[in-house]
């Protein structure tokens, strides 16, 4: 699966998020206003330098974004031993994006992290696996993360978790009394394992991450807090900051051998992160 960002995506976010124009920015980096342009639209490819020039104008590290922009980094496959998790692979308007069933198989229960904008296939793997649905955990509340919530609970009234600052973005919601705050630190049980919510304002004001140890290893559903070599957009803007502090002081300070399952684009892992994501302290 190819990374989410790419070089334009990645520039666009670092440049609005700090509230610089393409010309202050062109400053910071010793480039030709126009050529920075070019470059952002992705009209013309960058050279080693001007990636390396642009990144250090941005607070990116450098030699993360070379990897990449230019090298095709990718992070490796994930173990196929996290037979807990069940992607629900989805899309909106032809845009893809992933949700996830969480489960235990022994006990009959599963979560749902993120409805995947298929409610369809999930109800079709609970009723296929003969799993009972605990609670539907969503780690923002926008429409591609959200959607088809109301028809998901129309076969299982199961609580709701979702930042409390989410609410008015999510298009649907069921009444109050069913929505749960998924305060920091938060434990939601689903047989023999146990979710654990960590709040991570940023990409919305409301953030959540769900962290679980399942059998095998420590996993991380992160919605889109951070992709594979890249975070999501903060919004707005102004939370760019404590969007960067989410994904630097919360996502990458959890075990290097922790995956993490976003919501768009390939799983990745805090070591790989560490070692190739731009946004990471420079």
């Amino acid at each position: 699966m190819p990374l989410e960002d790419d070089f334009t995506d990645i520039v666009k976010k670092a440049r609005n998020g700090q509230g610089l124009s393409s010309t202050e920015l062109s400053k910071r980096c010793g480039l030709d206003a126009n050529r920075l342009t070019a470059l952002e639209r992705g009209a013309e490819s960058p050279s080693r330098e001007e990636v390396a020039a642009i990144a250090r104008g941005l607070g990116l590290r450098p030699e993360a974004l070379v990897q990449v922009v230019l090298e095709g980094w990718v992070p490796a496959p994930t173990p196929a031993t996290v037979g807990e998790v069940h992607t629900i692979h989805g899309d909106i308007g032809g845009y893809a994006v992933k949700g996830y069933l969480l489960c235990d198989d022994v006990a009959k229960e599963a979560v749902l992290v993120d409805t995947g904008y298929d409610a369809e296939v999930v109800l079709c793997v609970l009723q296929e696996r003969g799993l009972k649905l605990n609670a539907v955990c969503l780690t923002h509340g926008h429409s591609d993360h959200a959607g088809k919530l109301e028809r998901i609970l129309s076969g299982w009234p199961v609580p709701v978790y979702l930042g409390r600052e989410d609410e008015e973005l999510a298009p649907w919601l069921p009444d109050k009394k069913s929505i749960l705050e998924p305060t920091d630190g938060r434990k939601i049980s689903v047989g023999r394992l146990t979710v654990e919510c960590l709040r991570t304002p940023g990409h919305t004001p409301g953030g959540i991450c769900y962290r679980v140890r399942t059998q095998h290893h420590t996993v991380c559903f992160v919605g889109d807090t951070l992709f594979a070599g890249s975070v999501g957009r903060a919004n707005p803007f102004s939370l760019y900051p404590a969007h960067l502090d989410s994904v630097r002081s919360r996502v990458l300070q959890l075990p290097k051998e922790t995956i993490l399952f976003p919501g768009h684009g390939p799983n990745t892992t805090v070591a790989e992160e560490l070692a190739h994501n731009p946004f990471w302290a420079a």
